[in-house]
């Protein structure tokens, strides 16, 4: 199943791109995608939070990702 991801900041940094298709192996939770992209890209581990939405929407661990789902990762923000 393939997916489009969306980064940001930090994130986007680290994927080395802002847009990205993406075919997920295993089961197609927002939780097994981070679990993914964790090993794929270890940088991920030391961010102190990583968000996800898919349709302009927070989505948890448990969301279940449809094929062509955009998924947008939103990393720890700093103001001033």
């Amino acid at each position: 199943m393939k997916i489009k991801i969306v980064a940001y900041g930090i994130a986007k940094d680290i994927l080395e791109t802002k847009e990205m298709s993406y075919e997920l192996t295993s089961d197609l939770s927002i939780g097994s995608l981070k679990k993914e992209l964790l090993e794929k890209y270890p940088k991920f581990s030391a961010l102190a939070s990583l968000r996800f939405a898919v349709g302009e929407e927070y989505q948890g661990d448990d969301f279940v990702l449809t094929d062509g789902n955009e998924v947008v990762i939103i990393p720890p923000v700093s103001g001033g």
